[in-house]
């Protein structure tokens, strides 16, 4: 079994999608058949996609955590520092070296320095 798609809800797609771009995600803005307008990234197999928000829902889900393991660890800190997003102190722990940031929504994301 694989995870090949999650999607994320927002009032803000845009600016949800340049924030995960500073992770070297790449996105697409277009729609197929009746769906609305999106984002969308290819991730390996997997595809993250950026919805707004169902017309029943008030706000996004904060409770969704994510993680991704990047390639420029020491870089996206950088970059995030110098956008003022916080994150947490960098650290080792039994899954690897990783900071938690807080998306434009809320959510937890996992940040691992991808090993090589």
């Amino acid at each position: 079994m694989e995870i090949r798609l999650i999607v994320l809800r927002t009032k803000e797609q845009k600016r949800l999608a340049d924030f995960y771009a500073l992770f070297g995600l790449t996105f697409d803005y277009h729609k197929h058949g009746n769906s609305p307008m999106h984002y969308s990234s290819k991730i390996g197999s997997l595809i993250l996609e950026i919805y707004p928000l169902s017309k029943d829902q008030i706000e996004a889900d904060k409770n969704l955590r994510l993680g991704f393991a990047i390639d420029h660890f020491e870089e996206t800190l950088n970059l995030l520092n110098n956008k003022d997003i916080t994150f947490s102190e960098p650290t080792e722990t039994e899954f690897g070296f990783l900071t938690i940031v807080s998306d434009p929504d809320g959510r937890k994301i996992e940040l691992y320095k991808k090993n090589f």
